[in-house]
């Protein structure tokens, strides 16, 4: 793992980068607001967000293709740690986590094995103070060779679908992988994972499922089998209704055509150590 500093992010200002083959300029971040206007917890096995959150940083990854919500990541922040608590996102992409561990006054520690994601990452922490509770490592989740063992209190993430859509071109990127080796790089995952979170907490994952040729392919459950081959348990499993993905209109019309149903729902699992 090596961290990507506040002066590595301030060579590469208003430089381009390219995440999911869409490009990105560096440019300082206009705040129009820093909390949302209307947020309320779920208290439901259902999340539902027609509407994705675009307070503070997060309305400009409206083009990061496969982010999540950040509406996901404030409910798993604000009901599962504290304020001063250390918060990981393992495959942190775009920040989303660590924009919401920021602005609830959490550290945070976001990894990702593209370091032209860590960059997107900044850019988006880039706001209010610069200082040390929030740090960016470009690293792999399945060597978390810096993190001391039991030291975490909150893992939230937000892994690939296998290879169902590629984030860079480097061959040990778990975006890369078809399902089958995919899978058998969840158990390295898990395992370090597991190592770093404290006893009692909690680790919560994003994951979705796929299709190919014509069969159903629960990524999901190989997930969570996984996890718990590496001694989870699971607490919640919470569907998240999908909105606003680039690829429905052509998955609506191939659908009919070959009669089934569009996927249109993601599991929130949220795991304890």
């Amino acid at each position: 793992m090596k961290q990507i500093t506040w002066d590595d992010y301030s060579k590469k200002l208003h430089s381009e980068v390219t995440i999911a083959e869409q490009k990105f300029i560096l440019e300082k971040p206009v705040i129009h607001r820093l909390e949302p206007e209307q947020f309320e917890t779920e208290n439901t096995t259902v999340y539902s967000f027609p509407d994705r959150g675009e307070w503070a940083t997060h309305y400009l990854n409206a083009k990061y293709r496969g982010n999540f919500a950040p509406q996901v990541a404030r409910n798993m922040v604000l009901r599962y740690s504290k304020e001063s608590e250390t918060v990981l996102d393992p495959m942190c992409g775009s920040g989303t986590t660590l924009v919401e561990c920021k602005l609830l006054k959490r550290k945070g520690i976001g990894i990702d094995i593209n370091p032209e994601a860590c960059y997107v990452a900044l850019n988006r922490l880039d706001f209010g103070q610069h200082d040390n509770s929030i740090r960016v490592y470009q690293g792999d989740v399945r060597n978390l060779d810096i993190i001391e063992n039991e030291s975490i209190d909150l893992i939230i993430t937000h892994p690939p679908y296998a290879d169902i859509l590629q984030y860079s071109d480097r061959k040990d990127d778990l975006s890369n992988f078809p399902v089958t080796q995919f899978t058998k790089e969840l158990v390295p995952m898990a395992k370090e994972l597991y190592r770093v979170l404290k006893p009692d907490h909690f680790c919560a994952v994003l994951i979705g499922d796929t299709r190919k040729s014509g069969k159903y392919i629960p990524i999901s459950h190989y997930l969570m089998d996984t996890f718990f081959g590496q001694g989870f348990s699971l607490k919640e499993d919470i569907i998240k209704a999908q909105f606003n993905c680039k690829m429905t209109p052509y998955w609506k019309h191939l659908s009919k055509e070959k009669n089934f149903h569009l996927i249109m729902h993601e599991h929130l699992f949220v795991f304890r150590k």
